[in-house]
C-alpha cells in the first residue's frame, strides 16, 4: 500500500509541476535538458556509499527546490522558479518510478523498495 501512495503522489507532484511550468510558456528545450540534472548527485557513489546516499537524497528531497521556488515568488526572479519546477517533476517522475530516497547500505536500498 505504501508504495502505491508514494508512486501516486509522485505522479501528481509531477503532473502539478510540469503543468505549472508548462502553463507559463517556459521552454520545452530548457526543461529536457534540465530534467535529468539532478541525477549527476550519483557521482557522490564514487566516493562511497554513505557519501553516495547523502549527496543523492540532498539533490532528491523536495526541501531544495521548494525553498529555490519560494526564492523566486519572494523576489520576482524567474529562473529559480523555472529550475525548481523542473527539479520537482524530477523527483516526482522518480518516486513515480519506484525509486526513492537512498540508504547508507547502497544505492538500490530505498524507502520505497528494493531496486
Amino acid at each position: 500500500m505504501n508504495q502505491r501512495l508514494i508512486k501516486t503522489e509522485g505522479f501528481m507532484i509531477a503532473a502539478l509541476g510540469a503543468g505549472l511550468y508548462f502553463s507559463n510558456g517556459y521552454s520545452w528545450l530548457l526543461f529536457l535538458l534540465l530534467l535529468f540534472l539532478p541525477d549527476v548527485s550519483m557521482i557522490g557513489y564514487a566516493v562511497n556509499s554513505k557519501t553516495g546516499a547523502y549527496v543523492y537524497n540532498a539533490a532528491h528531497t523536495y526541501i531544495l527546490p521548494l525553498l529555490l521556488l519560494l526564492s523566486g515568488y519572494l523576489f520576482s526572479l524567474e529562473w529559480p522558479v523555472i529550475i525548481s519546477l523542473i527539479w520537482i517533476v524530477h523527483i516526482g517522475l522518480d518516486r513515480m518510478l519506484g525509486y526513492g530516497l537512498k540508504y547508507i547500505s547502497g544505492f538500490k536500498d530505498t524507502h520505497i523498495q528494493k531496486l
